[in-house]
């Protein structure tokens, strides 16, 4: 059955998969994000920073646990060519990260609550740490699913599940906000996404589990998520340091004033960059021995990821005060000279959007994880500083430098460690649009809110206009031609 599977969704071509893919995906995320920012929009008129503030401390301890979690088996099962895998490979990964989970929220719930809880000197925090960690339960029961349905790029019922889960959750938030459970309504609405998602995956596949577990086939798996685990916990530090820093150093309510301003900004960017990353990891992994292959599919992922994504944090920057003023209220004015610098840092980050999923999908999981370790080094000191000295602004400050560094170092990476070399002119090339439309649109929108006066709404109109448009004269030729080509591959 697990074979029939395997082979039920692997028809058609590898653009025709990577349009499919990016369509499903992308709809998701579209869904999601918009859902998520109305739901959040509410939440904040109805909530305040520092409840916010709270979720946040106790996302950061939940966080570094959950890192490792599957153990990496989940990309290591994506990663691995068909030939390689075998019904033991997926039983084995199910039962192992079963186990693992369990013994996982026992440490959550018995010592890392009230080491949460001591370290923000928040008692809060021993009851909705353990709450918040419920996901942990339900993910192997999505690690195995998630990964077959991945592979196959059938990333039309992963949206479904998604989709499902977050609304539900998202209305459950909505609904415990409005009857005043206050932070409760952020808490269980983190929880409920993953515990709707557990039995939607659980019937997505032919798959069951059975009672199977293989020494080999546990190392075949391990040693590839080894590595990756580590990747991510190194990913975590980076991301989420500052959480920890500014909750300790300051207070939960600039913590909660600068997550707000980090939601607007870079958690679109991750369902953004996720949207083509989920879908090319998988491709990046069939092409691991095509370097010109590879390059060819970096460079255009780079290109339209930041198309997609730059509109947004012009906006952001140029709009976010009387954005977040008008539509939150003046207790969410702390967030705006954070969120005008970090969405800069975001369109920083596009430029190497998708530099983590190549190097994992060519099998170098080692090599991405001492990258991460050497940008940690370069990142928390730097972030340290800045939150001591400036506070939170200090700290999106930090954020950026840390962008432009990682920027440095990809160029480096490609040219002297993998074997994929990327000119600064071919990069350069690749991202050369989005940065002019984000240009002119900027400019437009500056014109017309600072000069003329225009309400921010109009002025945003006009900017995401002047934006398309300059992409649209600048690139029409060839997403025509990438239309021509996708109804040639159907054909």
């Amino acid at each position: 059955m697990l074979g029939k599977f395997l082979k039920g969704s692997s028809s058609g071509s590898d653009k025709e998969l990577v349009f499919l893919g990016v369509f499903w995906t992308g709809l998701q995320m579209v869904i999601n994000v918009g859902f998520s920012f109305v739901i959040r929009l509410v939440l904040a008129k109805l909530l305040f920073p520092e409840q916010f503030g709270l979720v946040g401390m106790a996302s950061v301890f939940i966080g570094f646990i959950e890192v490792f979690n599957d153990l990496g088996i989940g990309a290591a099962l994506v990663q691995r060519k068909k030939e390689d895998l075998d019904e033991v490979h997926f039983q084995t990964a199910f039962w192992t990260g079963l186990g693992w989970s369990v013994g996982v929220y026992i440490i959550m719930a018995a010592a890392v609550a009230p080491l949460a809880a001591a370290f923000y000197d928040e008692p809060l925090l021993r009851q909705i740490v353990p709450i918040m960690s419920l996901g942990i339960l339900a993910s192997p029961f999505n690690l195995v699913q998630n990964a077959q349905l991945t592979k196959e790029m059938n990333f039309k019922r992963i949206a479904i599940i998604k989709n499902s889960s977050n609304i539900f959750s998202g209305v459950l938030a909505l609904g415990l906000a409005l009857m005043g459970a206050g932070v409760w309504s952020l808490v269980f609405n983190s929880v409920a996404t993953l515990l709707i998602a557990m039995p939607m995956y659980f019937f997505a596949t032919p798959w069951k589990p059975k009672f199977m577990w293989d020494k080999q086939a546990f190392h075949d798996v391990f040693g590839f998520g080894l590595y990756t685990t580590g990747t991510n916990f190194v990913n975590y530090l980076i991301n989420n340091i500052d959480y920890l820093l500014i909750g300790k150093l300051i207070s939960a309510e600039a913590l909660g004033a600068y997550t707000f301003a980090f939601v607007l900004t870079n958690t679109i960017r991750v369902k953004v960059m996720g949207v083509f990353n989920n879908v090319m990891y998988p491709v990046y992994g069939r092409k691991q021995s095509d370097p010109e292959a590879l390059k060819r599919y970096y460079l255009k992922v780079v290109n339209y990821n930041s198309i997609a994504i730059y509109p947004l944090m012009v906006f952001m920057f140029a709009l976010g005060e009387p954005f977040i003023l008008q539509f939150f209220g003046e207790k969410w004015s702390a967030s705006v000279e954070p969120l005008e610098i970090l969405a800069l840092s975001v369109m920083v980050h596009m430029m190497v959007n998708s530099n983590t999923s190549l190097i994992r999908g060519m099998g170098r999981p080692d090599l991405e994880m001492k990258l991460q370790m050497f940008k940690s080094a370069l990142f928390v000191p730097t972030l340290a500083i800045g939150i001591y000295y400036y506070g939170i602004v200090g700290a999106a400050w930090a954020v950026l430098i840390n962008k432009i560094m990682i920027v440095i170092i990809a160029q480096y990476t490609f040219n002297y460690l993998l074997k994929m070399k990327v000119s600064t002119l071919e990069f350069l090339s690749a991202v050369k649009v989005p940065w002019i439309a984000a240009g002119v649109s900027y400019a437009v929108a500056f014109l017309l809110y600072n000069v003329l006066g225009l309400h921010f709404i109009l002025v945003g109109i006009a900017l995401f206009a002047a934006y398309a448009g300059t992409v649209w004269l600048m690139m029409s030729a060839e997403l025509k031609k990438e239309v021509k080509a996708l109804k040639k591959s159907k054909t």
